[in-house]
């Protein structure tokens, strides 16, 4: 797979398949190499650039850069850092965006209800002090 292919005006593809957990632990996030998973690379490219489309690039153009933090993750990734079994991340469908104080998630999450078809929304982690995310996903078609 291309990591410099742009699924959008601002984000490539390298962006969601990266992950310092996947180097860790020598997993290689990507659909081909986990057949057994049921996605295929054209789907993941769609859902992502869809993600990127519909969600992303709308908030971008609002607050300027949006840093992803966690994007696709195959089902081996997924466990290693505890995400839930049916994940949006499994499918492409889903993406972690840095933030760095919670007046940033509540402004990116009020700019994304507003503007975007946004279909999960979740300041993470909650209650916690340290590095906070903003969790959004989009539905499957």
């Amino acid at each position: 797979m291309n990591y410099e292919q742009r699924l959008s005006p601002h984000f490539t593809l390298g962006e969601f398949l990266r992950s310092g957990t996947a180097i860790r632990h020598n997993i290689r996030n990507v659909p081909s190499a986990h057949p057994q998973d049921g996605l295929t690379n054209d789907e993941l490219i769609a859902n992502l650039t869809r993600l990127c489309t519909e969600v992303l690039e709308p908030l971008r153009r609002r607050v300027g850069r949006v840093t992803i933090t966690s994007g696709y993750r195959c089902k081996e990734l997924n466990a290693r850092v505890g995400g839930v079994p049916k994940s949006h991340h499994l499918q492409g469908l889903a993406a972690d965006i840095y933030v760095s104080s919670t007046a940033m998630a509540e402004r990116y999450a009020q700019l994304l209800r507003l503007y975007t078809p946004c279909d999960e929304l979740i300041i993470e982690p909650v209650g916690d002090r340290r590095k906070r995310w903003v969790h959004v996903s989009v539905k499957q078609k």
